[in-house]
């Protein structure tokens, strides 16, 4: 099996899985291991890399533009960035749509003020073995992944907030 078949089968699952309505949240599998560092081009045209957050908290959240879920789960995101991106918050909205059109156009009817980063070759979704959309990943200020939640329902908010706070703190 080649890698973009291996990709399409993996992303049927992903489809099939979500039409169901399974979702999971836990720990990462590499919970308090370093995240892997990428680079990704943003929507205002510039590379942006991880690493160049650290000493921040960072929620990774990788999305895509025909998820019901991602599209819920979005407006929460712009409200926890703007009430927390003074202390050194920041999200990083990765997208994985196969073109940035798609992205762009969901990001004209719902807009966000953090940066979208643009995963169109999915190499970042694979690096972190995204099996679900969205899947939010909470990153340290030390750079270490945290809590990864897969799936999104409304009372994540609740647990979204909690989790911020308690990294921020830290």
């Amino acid at each position: 099996m080649n890698k973009k078949t291996s990709i399409s089968i993996s992303y049927l699952f992903l489809v099939l899985c979500l039409s169901l309505g399974i979702t999971a949240v836990g720990h990462a599998a590499g919970k308090n291991k370093l995240a892997e560092n990428f680079t990704l081009k943003s929507k205002s045209g510039k590379n942006l890399k991880l690493s160049e957050y650290r000493g921040q908290v960072v929620l990774i959240n990788f999305w895509a533009s025909w998820c019901g879920p991602c599209r819920a789960e979005m407006p929460v995101l712009e409200k926890l960035y703007k009430k927390y991106k003074a202390l050194g918050f920041v999200v990083l909205g990765v997208n994985v749509d196969d073109k940035k059109a798609r992205a762009d156009a969901l990001l004209k009817k719902i807009p966000v003020s953090f940066p979208i980063l643009y995963d169109t070759e999915k190499k970042v979704t694979e690096l972190y073995n995204v099996t679900a959309m969205p899947s939010s990943y909470f990153i340290d200020r030390d750079g270490k992944v945290r809590q990864l939640h897969k799936g999104y329902r409304p009372e994540y908010d609740a647990l979204y907030k909690k989790e911020i706070k308690a990294l921020i703190k830290e």
